[in-house]
C-alpha cells in the first residue's frame, strides 16, 4: 500500500512509514470493522503558500504582487492536492488566484487611464507654474517702483537683493520677501534673473528687465516671460523672451 502523507509504499499492517516517520491508523479498525486502508492521523494544517497567496492577490500596490498571488496559489492547490487531506486552505488559495488574475487583467485599464491622466496633470501643472510666474513678475514690478520713489538719488536698484530683507532703507529695502531677494532666484519651477540698466550721468538706474525662464523646458513650464520699466510682461514659447516678444493679453 502507499503511505498517504508522501506516496510511498510501505508494507501492508505498518503502523509508521519508514520514509516520512508518520503513525498510520486503520480506517476501519476506526470504524470498528476489520480492514487494511490507512488513514493518516495527523491534525490538519493551513497551507502556508495558500495564506501568502490570498495575501498578495490583497497587496495590490506592491510591484509583481499579483504574479505571486497567481504562482502561489497554484503551488498551494497543488500541494493541498497531494497532501491526502493533511493540508487545508484551497479557499484561500482560490481567492489569492482569483485576485491575482484580476488584477493582471486591469493593468491595461489602469495604463490607459495613466496616459490620460499623466499629461493632463503635467499640463496643469506647467499652467499653475505659469501662473505663478507672471504674478511674481508683477510683484517685481511693484516692490521696483516703490524703491525708485524711496531712493529718488538711487532710481532702480542696481540688484533684487536691494528689494529684500533689510533695515527699510534702499541696500534693504523690505519690499519683497528672501525667496526673491537673491541674484537668481527660483519659485515654482521658474527661474527669475533681474538685469538693472547702465546707470545715467548722475549715477541713476532708469532702466532694467526682469527674465522668467523655465527651470525644465516642457516640464515646469512651456512659455517664457520677460517685463522691463514699462511695466508690460512680453512672452515667448521655446525660447527666451525679451523686448520683442508679444504682450500678455
Amino acid at each position: 500500500m502507499k503511505c498517504p502523507y508522501c506516496g510511498e509504499m510501505i508494507e501492508d499492517g505498518s503502523q509508521f512509514c519508514a520514509r516520512c516517520g508518520n503513525r498510520l491508523v486503520s480506517a476501519a479498525a476506526v470504524a470498528g470493522t476489520p480492514g487494511t486502508a490507512y488513514a493518516p492521523t495527523g491534525a490538519e494544517t493551513t497551507s502556508g503558500k495558500a495564506i501568502a497567496s490570498l495575501v498578495m492577490g490583497v497587496l495590490v500596490f506592491i510591484p509583481f504582487s499579483a504574479v505571486a498571488a497567481i504562482i502561489l496559489g497554484h503551488l498551494a492547490l497543488s500541494e493541498i492536492r497531494k497532501s491526502a487531506g493533511r493540508l487545508k486552505g484551497q479557499g484561500l488559495a482560490t481567492a489569492g488566484l482569483i485576485l491575482g488574475y484580476a488584477e493582471i487583467a486591469l493593468i491595461p485599464v489602469i495604463l490607459i487611464i495613466a496616459a490620460i491622466a499623466i499629461p493632463n496633470l503635467l499640463r496643469a501643472r506647467m499652467a499653475a507654474n505659469e501662473a505663478s510666474s507672471i504674478g511674481v513678475l508683477r510683484t517685481y514690478n511693484r516692490a521696483i517702483v516703490s524703491y525708485a520713489v524711496a531712493c529718488p538719488n538711487q532710481g532702480y536698484p542696481v540688484s533684487a537683493v536691494n528689494l529684500g530683507p533689510g533695515a527699510g532703507n534702499c541696500d534693504g529695502a523690505n519690499l519683497v520677501d528672501r525667496a526673491l531677494a537673491g541674484p537668481m532666484p527660483r519659485k515654482n519651477g521658474y527661474l527669475f534673473r533681474y538685469e538693472p540698466g547702465v546707470p545715467d550721468a548722475t549715477g541713476k538706474v532708469m532702466s532694467y528687465t526682469i527674465t522668467a525662464d523655465p527651470i525644465e523646458e516642457r516640464t515646469t513650464g512651456i512659455r517664457h516671460f520677460f517685463v522691463d520699466e514699462s511695466g508690460v510682461i512680453r512672452i515667448e514659447k521655446g525660447h527666451a523672451a525679451g523686448a520683442e516678444s508679444e504682450p500678455l493679453q
